[in-house]
């Protein structure tokens, strides 16, 4: 049932946008107002996390703004096995609603679902974000329970989506040179700095141990992940800090060989 403010009927959607806009302008902006858009969320909204992922090419270049530690870990995981609600709501540009990634006839991501029922995750509401009718980012919606959000949750989601497309407006040009990226301005600079260097890192020093190609390196780091149960990531950090040396057996066709840790 509706309210009435200054003699206006206000409903609860219209509420919701409302807190949620005001949250993300509460103060600064970038990488900030997209970390309290997020929080907001969680607060708002029957939701225990929030995250925004930030996609070109296909795959995750990094998150662009979480509600906490929880939900960037979740988000690494679509990064790490290369599928996800994310992935698809970009190449949709559709929403992707799951509320019950435990259901038998859920098979579209065999590596992604498993892990993330595995940190309690029940569902997940994937919301495209686009600048310019351009899919660049997704704000994914994760909740401990099944079931799926009412209509004026997704909507006051789907406003959230919207609003997260403003914090990229801060750090983009309007060139969208994702290689050139660390070569423009100060906010290319920034949204450069969101892509998993550490991954990059790691790959090189596997590029040069193994003496492979860039893309079976990188394939070598998320197959040891998978096995492992950890994130990339996670296991980047590992190598880069020589906790963890890949060997030529722990190819993915190897079987579960996960390397020496030193």
């Amino acid at each position: 049932m509706p309210v009435f403010r200054g003699g206006t009927a206000v409903t609860a959607e219209s509420r919701l946008r409302e807190d949620l806009a005001s949250a993300m302008a509460s103060g600064g902006q970038g990488l900030s107002a997209a970390d309290r858009l997020c929080v907001a969320c969680v607060d708002l909204l029957p939701v225990d996390g929030a995250a925004i992922s930030v996609i070109h090419d296909g795959e995750t270049r990094g998150t662009f703004g979480s509600s906490g530690e929880f939900s960037r870990r979740l988000d690494e995981f679509q990064f790490t096995f290369g599928e996800g609600p994310c992935l698809d709501a970009v190449a949709t540009g559709a929403p992707v609603l799951v509320p019950d990634l435990a259901d038998p006839g859920e098979r579209r991501w065999p590596a992604f679902t498993p892990a993330v029922l595995d940190e309690g995750v029940q569902a997940v509401f994937a919301l495209p974000t686009a600048i310019a009718a351009v899919h660049v980012g997704v704000l994914d919606l994760y909740r401990a329970s099944s079931g799926p959000l009412s209509e004026t949750v997704l909507n006051a989601g789907m406003w959230a989506a919207e609003l997260a497309a403003l914090p990229l407006l801060d750090l983009m040009t309007s060139d969208l040179d994702w290689n050139a990226a660390s070569e423009g301005g100060d906010g290319w600079e920034q949204l450069a700095s969101l892509e998993r260097v550490e991954v990059y890192q790691a790959t090189g020093m596997i590029i040069g141990q193994l003496d492979i190609g860039p893309v079976e390196a990188l394939a070598r780091l998320r197959a040891h992940a998978y096995l492992a149960g950890q994130t990339a990531s996670e296991v980047a950090w590992d190598i880069v800090e020589r906790r963890l040396v890949l060997t030529p057996d722990d190819h993915p066709a190897a079987g579960n060989n996960l390397g020496s840790i030193g």
